[in-house]
């Protein structure tokens, strides 16, 4: 584990924002005025998608997709200068909060300026040309960091950004071996101490295959020698399982269990619902009371919360990384309120020193989640499907303050009544967790 992770980040709330579909604008100086919005929704880190220019060479649609760089230390001229940007970056510190950007170090477009001044950083294909190893990314050519002068010219780029950012989002960052990001951890802790390290690790069944065709993937475990947080992607397929009627809750609620014991005991994974990556929420659950559960669930496991711009407004399509596709903001279908007291019972409640266990009652599709910090049990109970039941608790019976609902709730027989709606309620620590 990097030896100086703050675990408090497991209390924090990012907020995902792309530039260019945030606003029919498009800049920088147009997330400005949004910020506090951004801010009372509870965030405490921005993180930016590439900011950086996009390259024209193979690119995908008729914009091109931010993860196809063509410079790593400037900005794309279509968001703005760069003094507009330190000017964003200016003002959300001033609204009290963090900003970390997106870099993408296992490729480039095929036309950024590193093909032309330095074309000895780039792997090639055994026909002499530059290439990549995911045949469908066909915007971008590969690095290769068996060429050491590589390794100086992205820390020194990293180090250039650490003087005005709080930290980075690294894509893909499995593909890029760990002493690279170990090495350029302790640069950038000299110009910027306590910058934030979020890796974007990789879906199981992907690490899998390309370990198999010999391409280096780092796993998880391996990972947080170098960083502070991780994607969950190690099982976001069972996840995806669940959603989609494959597997039980309990599959999903085991993995959870799992990873508090596989990784080291500081170790961060940051929980999300969606991503840009990934399909939105609510293109899977279309209840209303199911949904506001799901919310619940996802803020009360242990870990960073991230929060997808859009996903506040019930956005069901995902935006294009290709197109202009601004996400629509339709006042009617606004859960910000639900988001913002998810967030302040998560800082108020939680604690980044609890013990996770949780749980299942699979043919109700009810989670049932425990933290502990030694002093306080806190339980949730969460109906994904938003159906009623009793559900079976090893808590003394007696009345309880819901917590998320401000009501008194009763354990009787070992039972409490769930109506479908989330219910978190709180006890001296038990010695039976």
């Amino acid at each position: 584990m990097a030896a100086n992770t703050d675990i408090k980040l497991r209390d924090h709330i990012i907020y995902s924002v792309y530039v260019r579909n945030h606003s029919s604008e498009g800049t920088f100086r147009a997330v400005m005025d949004d910020l506090d919005r951004i801010r009372a929704l509870g965030t405490d880190i921005v993180w930016f998608l590439p900011i950086h220019p996009i390259g024209v060479k193979g690119r995908k649609g008729s914009m091109g997709c931010p993860y196809a760089n063509k410079d790593y230390r400037s900005v794309n001229p279509e968001y703005g200068t760069m003094e507009d940007f330190k000017a964003l970056v200016d003002a959300i510190h001033a609204k009290g909060m963090k900003c970390i950007i997106d870099v993408v170090y296992n490729h480039t477009s095929p036309d950024s300026v590193l093909t032309t001044e330095h074309p000895e950083f780039f792997y090639r294909k055994p026909d002499g040309n530059m290439g990549n190893h995911v045949g469908e990314w066909t915007d971008v050519v590969d690095l290769d960091y068996k060429c050491e002068a590589l390794w100086d010219y992205q820390i020194e780029s990293l180090k250039m950004w650490a003087g005005i950012v709080d930290g980075f989002r690294c894509d893909v960052a499995s593909f890029v071996p760990v002493e690279f990001w170990c090495k350029a951890r302790e640069a950038c802790e000299k110009v910027r101490p306590g910058c934030i390290w979020l890796a974007e690790t990789v879906h199981s069944s992907f690490a899998q295959s390309s370990r198999r065709s010999g391409l280096y993937s780092a796993n998880d475990y391996e990972m947080f020698r170098a960083f502070d947080m991780e994607y969950d992607y190690d099982i976001r397929e069972v996840f995806d399982r669940y959603l989609n009627g494959q597997c039980s809750l309990s599959n999903y609620i085991d993995m959870l269990n799992f990873q508090e014991c596989q990784y080291p005991e500081n170790h961060i994974k940051m929980r999300c619902l969606e991503n840009h990556d990934q399909p939105r929420i609510c293109s899977f659950v279309k209840d209303e009371t199911a949904l506001e559960n799901f919310s619940a669930f996802l803020y009360f496991i242990k870990g960073t919360t991230l929060l997808y711009a859009g996903q506040e407004y019930r956005c069901e399509a995902t935006p294009s990384l290709f197109e202009k596709d601004v996400f629509p903001r339709d006042t009617t279908k606004d859960i910000s309120p639900l988001l913002t007291k998810l967030g302040e019972l998560k800082k108020s409640l939680l604690s980044a020193e609890d013990y996770f266990k949780g749980r299942a009652e699979d043919e109700k599709h009810i989670a049932v989640l425990k933290r502990d910090d030694g002093k306080l049990l806190k339980t949730g109970i969460f109906s994904l499907r938003g159906m009623a039941g009793d559900v079976k608790l090893e808590l003394p019976d007696g009345e309880y303050t819901d917590h998320y609902s401000g009501e008194t709730v009763c354990v009787s027989g070992g039972l409490i009544r769930c109506e479908g709606k989330p219910i978190i309620i709180s006890c001296p620590n038990l010695e039976q967790f």
